[in-house]
């Protein structure tokens, strides 16, 4: 058989550089062709030996170029999946993007309409919140008192002692002084210490007394401000929806209205002049624009004797407007002084709902507690129902027979006054009674039980005959 050899690409070294095969023209090829059909006869050269092998490598790393080849295609497979998943996300993002540029286009175009709304002004008096509160302030809300707790026996004794212990040991220092004055305190009698002891036990009841009433008061208001809450918060969700409603139909914002009843501001001189010579300019058809640098001119040119016609006059407006002004600020003030007292008595009012309130959490306190004792009062009630129907009945107090009058004037006068406003308002008019006045319903109390006095001596003496 006739075997062509293929030349062989052999692989390059690092130092020298390998000659090129050239390639056979067509006669050197049948050439060798002859040569080969000659040798195949012949047995196998060592150089066909190293062909042969030369061709295996090469098969090899041929094998090898196209695992790597088969390795890249699925590199390139899984790189372009990779990008279609992030082409997919940024998709998702740019949708996103163009959702909320379309949220905030529709954001900014309500703000606009709400801030062509007017300003929602509530008619009632909200509670202001006041940020930076001293100690004292935060004392009083938690129940504490201004004034000062009572300095217990020894320490009174000890101011007293203080002095005479200095003048006999000068050099003492404070530890040293309050030792030595222990020490004495010790051997004091209890007759010594009565005084003292007497002294403190006055200053804390006193103490006590001060500080369960603003307890008390404090309590009341919370309770009040509890129930005002609910009102207010009722009051400005009405107040806010006619506001709405209104709101939307106007869409301008109304000018500040300024006051009419304040008087205007004088004009000056000059003004006084240009407007007397306004009218003459444009007679002779003159331009607004060209007006006041004529008048100016004017002004500028006019002697002293010239002027004061119009200095005299802008004078007389001065002292006009002064005078005007001071009647409208002192009619200001008055109003303002009429709001604080109103503001004041609605105060007042205020902490006697707030009191009456509380006077109904006791009751409703001590109902709950004394459930065992009404069981039992039921029985006895059951039994006084049944007695003598005669019994005089008990008169009522001078505060009773005064409110019973009071009331009838205050419905009279506010029509559909709530009860707990009608009791505040019944109880301040007791208290701001002159002493006169208190005496008139004591007196009538006093006959009314000097009366009942008498009718229940008749009544025990008829019992009495009865019995026996």
């Amino acid at each position: 058989m006739g075997d062509t050899v293929v030349p062989v690409a052999t692989k390059r070294g690092r130092g020298r550089k390998v000659l090129k095969d050239k390639t056979p023209s067509t006669n050197e090829a049948n050439i060798i062709a002859g040569k080969v059909s000659e040798s195949s006869v012949t047995p196998i050269s060592p150089s066909s030996k190293q062909d042969s092998k030369k061709e295996q490598s090469f098969e090899k790393e041929l094998l090898q170029m196209q695992e790597m080849l088969q390795q890249m295609r699925l590199d390139k497979e899984k790189t372009e999946e990779l990008l279609k998943a992030k082409d997919e996300a940024l998709k998702q993002k740019d949708e996103e993007l163009e959702n909320r540029g379309r949220e905030q286009e529709k954001l900014q175009v309500e703000l606009k309409k709400l801030q062509k709304l007017k300003e929602f002004k509530p008619t009632m008096n909200l509670p202001v919140m006041k940020d930076n509160e001293t100690k004292k302030d935060k004392k009083k809300k938690a129940g504490g008192s201004e004034k000062k707790r009572p300095s217990p026996p020894y320490i009174l004794w000890m101011k007293d002692q203080w002095n005479e212990i200095k003048k006999t040991n000068p050099e003492a220092e404070f530890k040293e002084t309050s030792n030595m004055l222990g020490a004495k305190w010790k051997t004091v009698s209890a007759e010594e210490k009565k005084p003292y002891e007497e002294k403190y036990h006055a200053e804390k009841e006193a103490y006590l007394q001060v500080i369960a009433k603003e307890k008390r008061e404090s309590e009341a208001m919370r309770l009040f401000e509890e129930e005002q809450k609910q009102r207010t918060a009722m009051e400005l969700l009405e107040q806010y929806m006619q506001f709405k409603q209104e709101a939307e139909k106007e869409i301008k914002k109304n000018k500040k209205e300024k006051d009419p009843l304040k008087p205007k501001h004088p004009m000056s001189a000059y003004f006084l002049f240009t407007n007397d010579r306004r009218a003459a300019l444009l007679a002779e058809n003159k331009n607004f624009l060209e007006v006041p640098k004529i008048t100016a001119e004017e002004w500028k040119n006019m002697t002293e004797e010239q002027r004061r016609p119009y200095e005299e006059m802008a004078k007389k407006n001065k002292e006009k407007y002064a005078l005007e002004m001071e009647a409208y600020k002192q009619k200001k003030d008055e109003e303002a002084a009429h709001l604080m007292k109103e503001e004041e008595e609605h105060m007042k009012l205020q902490k006697q709902e707030a009191l009456q309130l509380l006077k109904k959490k006791e009751k409703t306190d001590n109902i709950i507690k004394k459930t065992k004792q009404n069981r039992q009062k039921k029985k006895q009630n059951k039994e006084d129902k049944n007695s003598d129907p005669n019994r005089p009945k008990r008169p009522p107090s001078s505060f009773i027979l005064f409110s019973k009058e009071a009331r009838k004037t205050l419905q009279d006068e506010r029509s559909g006054i709530n009860t707990s406003t009608l009791n505040a308002l019944v109880s301040l008019k007791w208290k701001e009674l002159s002493e006169e006045d208190r005496q008139f319903w004591n007196s009538q109390a006093s006959d009314a039980m000097e009366a009942y006095k008498k009718e229940m001596e008749e009544y025990n003496k008829s019992l009495s005959a009865k019995a026996e």
